[in-house]
């Protein structure tokens, strides 16, 4: 993947790291106990989702299986968002914790959109 060592210098990565740190300290330690196996087990797994597909597709060495792993990052990164506004719904964060998590949402997504454009670009090379 061009000059790129590991799938850790890439911006979109980056980004995602961010998004599930904020997620796992600031908006998890909000929910109850009895939501533990519910809503905590879901938002785990979509926002740890989103970095781990983009390192999966990076480690696959081709344009194509790329963007799919990528194209599921993205799907996971709007299954977090909405896991947030359930969060949000049943009071469990703030309207200030869920405008953060959109900020963050928003980022990461223009980012991952820019990443699978340029390897669309460099699959038709």
């Amino acid at each position: 993947m061009g000059s790129f060592k590991s799938f850790e210098e890439l911006t979109c990565w980056k980004a995602a790291r961010e998004l599930r740190l904020f997620v796992s300290k600031s908006i998890i330690p909000n929910f109850p106990k009895d939501e533990r196996y519910a809503l905590t087990d879901q938002i785990k797994r979509c926002y740890r989702s989103v970095s781990n597909n983009i390192a999966e597709g990076y480690g696959r060495f081709h344009f194509q299986e790329n963007i799919q792993f990528c194209r599921i990052a993205r799907g996971s990164l709007f299954e977090t968002l909405d896991h947030g506004i359930i969060a949000f719904d049943e009071n469990y964060i703030s309207i200030e914790i869920l405008e953060e998590l959109r900020k963050l949402h928003n980022k990461t997504l223009l980012i991952l959109n820019g990443y699978i454009k340029y390897l669309k670009s460099q699959k038709l090379k």
